[in-house]
């Protein structure tokens, strides 16, 4: 069974609510537009980004092998 790999297409920042949204033709993070404009967050913050562990880059984990 060949499995696929997913990606986040969204992102946003947790501490100053910058949010980006991948651009698959230039293959990067661009910062994403909302009703007020760009949503750029604080120039001078580290990031933390809403993507962590209960992010599944593969669908249907059901199946893993145990060990």
């Amino acid at each position: 069974m060949t499995r696929t790999l997913r990606t986040p297409n969204k992102r946003s920042c947790e501490l100053c609510d910058r949010t980006e949204v991948w651009d698959e033709d230039s293959g990067a993070w661009r910062v994403a537009s909302g009703d007020d404009g760009p949503r750029v967050g604080s120039l001078h913050c580290i990031h933390e980004w809403d993507i962590n562990g209960s992010f599944a880059p593969f669908a249907g984990r059901r199946d893993a092998v145990e060990g």
